[in-house]
């Protein structure tokens, strides 16, 4: 599988685990230039940013781990965009991380709600 196929499957997974949380996907793969938010979803008057991270094994760490301040910034970049055209001013925004572990045959996801904000 590759790179760009285990990113589209953690993707999906993580779309799927929202959903069943009930989280309504509002945008995916939003595009800003260079940069994207992977999932935007709302869940009663929370829209969160959801960065997702997959990965095939742990030889590279914690899919998680990979947010650094970098991209957290890219991120938030990112999300104002989208607010700027899309938010609604009674929302509240949080950031979250959702790591995809595809490992064999199972499928681990580890969901860290307020992972960073905006400071």
């Amino acid at each position: 599988m590759s790179t760009q196929a285990v990113g589209l499957a953690g993707e999906a997974y993580a779309a799927q685990w929202l959903e069943h949380l009930g989280w309504t996907l509002l945008d995916r793969r939003f595009r800003n230039g260079h940069r994207d938010l992977d999932l935007v979803a709302r869940r009663g008057g929370v829209v969160v940013f959801v960065e997702v991270k997959a990965r095939r094994g742990r030889e590279f760490g914690d899919p998680v781990e990979a947010v650094d301040w970098r991209k957290r910034r890219e991120l938030i970049r990112s999300a104002h965009v989208w607010v700027d055209r899309f938010g609604n001013p009674t929302d509240s925004y949080r950031f979250d991380v959702i790591g995809v572990l595809l490992d064999g045959g199972r499928v681990r996801i580890r969901h860290v709600q307020n992972a960073f904000s905006v400071a």
